[in-house]
């Protein structure tokens, strides 16, 4: 198991004060690693998620900064090192997503998907990542999505944004390898957080299509998304780098299956 441990290591995680990044700083934490809560509506939601981390028996510090202002990275890179210490494990899991066809979307939203979900992982990377080079080691991993590789209505943004970050995880690959730091990508499915929880009952169009999709035949949990975090973020994967992991219960590897098919 030593070669899974991530006790002692320092992890900052965008956007980990609820949903999927919630879920892999957790698992992050739970095996042993201290935990850099990272979030930019609020402090207070900053200080809840924190005290729930703690409540788990987590090492958790909160760190409040925009991802998509690199003055404000600068800034709590430099903090987090002073007082945290040196960051072993990056995270870029903030996000957001906006459905609207293209045809009706505005430019500046579009320019926003783009921002948060592509140039926000270049910009924390870019900030953190100097000083694991100085160690030569460091593990950094860009939470892509099934629209890394497939399209689907209203979400032309962030499908471009996702695929240019499958791209930029190759990229960053292959200049960064040679200081013995791993970049990798997870893609999640569909799981079940809270935001999905009003579609995720039986008769519901959306939910019929996801459970019928699915080979798994069911939503995923958060918490299955903490295993690949924590490869990813381990020895294990030292040998690892420019791939994406897709944790979807099997939606990309097939065409699906007819409704009247068992």
């Amino acid at each position: 198991m030593s070669l899974f441990d991530v006790k002692g290591k320092i992890a900052l995680v965008t956007g980990s004060t609820h949903g999927l990044g919630m879920a892999m700083a957790r698992g992050l934490g739970l095996a042993g690693a201290t935990i850099v809560v990272n979030g930019n509506s609020s402090q207070e939601k900053i200080d809840k998620a924190v005290a729930e981390y703690k409540s788990e028996g987590i090492n958790a510090v909160g760190c409040k900064f925009n991802v998509t202002n690199e003055a404000e990275v600068i800034a709590a890179v430099a903090k987090i090192q002073e007082e945290v210490g040196h960051i072993d494990i990056l995270i870029n899991n903030a996000g957001i997503i906006k459905r609207t066809p293209l045809i009706e979307m505005e430019v500046s939203d579009f320019k926003q998907v783009i921002d948060v979900d592509l140039v926000s992982p270049f910009i924390v990377s870019k900030h953190v990542v100097p000083a694991m080079i100085e160690r030569k080691a460091g593990k950094v991993i860009n939470i892509c999505s099934m629209m890394s590789e497939l399209g689907r209505n209203s979400v032309g943004a962030y499908a471009a944004a996702k695929g240019g970050l499958k791209m930029l995880t190759q990229n960053m690959a292959t200049e960064w390898a040679k200081h013995n730091i791993q970049v990798n990508g997870i893609g999640p499915g569909y799981f079940a957080t809270s935001q999905t929880a009003p579609i995720r009952v039986d008769g519901h169009p959306f939910n019929d299509f996801i459970v019928n999709r699915t080979p798994a035949a069911k939503w995923g949990d958060p918490d299955d998304l903490a295993g690949a975090a924590i490869f990813l973020s381990s020895k294990a994967s030292d040998f690892v780098n420019g791939q994406v992991v897709y944790v979807d219960g099997g939606i990309l590897a097939t065409i699906g299956k007819p409704s009247n098919e068992d």
